[in-house]
């Protein structure tokens, strides 16, 4: 249930093309819908502007494919993070209809065309190429949520001119995800650069000090930059919600 679809009922109501039982009836579905596998959330995006997100990790495609069918049928877009190649094309079998991007690794049904609700760019800048399944995430979140998103890509302190090159498009964002591993120091930089939220993801990307992201996660929270914010290790799709609430004005 969304607020246009609310809006749509009572109106129905009051013109007197639904009954009040129907529209109970419908709204009985409120706030979620009991399917095999999972509660599904049908209420979230009339309680938060944005429907039921699925996490694709730890859920087999048959599962994948009931919370989604269990979306469509309520009448909202389904989109699915984490998903592998094979669970993908075994969800899309099972529940076609559906588009799946391999390098962001979500899957998603929905209008291919999303409206743009945001007031401003979402851009979405990472370190190092091996940070760009997390950034890709990022910004295929942030697409489908209805942002204008721009990917920087390679543009880490190891060679500052590169980042510095991308300065004038940083400052022209109204919010700015930077996406690091390694040491983590990419936020505090932009940061420092621009006049805007800064949304920084560490990764799990590094060579063994770096524990896995912790190192980058450590760093990025003792930023020296007041701006800047800081979502879990990995956590593309985290930091393309915030920049997507941040962006609606």
């Amino acid at each position: 249930m969304t607020p246009d679809r609310m809006r749509a009922l009572l109106d129905a109501v009051r013109a007197g093309e639904l009954s009040t039982d129907e529209a109970l009836e419908r709204f009985a579905q409120l706030p979620f819908v009991a399917s095999e596998h999972a509660r599904v959330d049908t209420h979230r995006a009339l309680r938060q502007g944005m429907p039921e997100v699925v996490f694709g990790v730890g859920k087999t495609s048959e599962q994948i494919a009931s919370i989604v069918r269990t979306l469509r049928e309520a009448g909202q877009t389904a989109l699915v993070t984490r998903v592998a190649p094979a669970s993908a094309d075994d969800v899309l079998r099972r529940e076609p209809g559906g588009d799946y991007d391999a390098g962001a690794r979500v899957l998603w049904y929905g209008p291919n065309e999303v409206a743009i609700t945001g007031v401003g760019t979402i851009a979405v800048v990472c370190a190092g190429t091996a940070d760009l399944p997390v950034a890709r995430e990022a910004e295929a979140v942030a697409r489908k949520l209805g942002n204008k998103v721009e990917l920087i890509v390679d543009v880490g302190v190891a060679g500052l001119h590169r980042l510095l090159a991308a300065s004038e498009a940083l400052r022209a964002a109204r919010v700015v995800i930077a996406i690091a591993g390694m040491e983590g120091a990419l936020p505090s930089v932009v940061g420092g650069l621009v006049a805007r939220p800064v949304v920084a993801v560490p990764t799990s990307i590094g060579y063994g000090a770096s524990y896995g992201g912790l190192a980058a996660l450590l760093g990025m929270l003792s930023s020296c930059a007041s701006n800047v914010s800081v979502v879990n290790i990995d956590n593309g799709f985290g930091a393309a919600v915030v920049a997507s609430l941040i962006n609606r004005g």
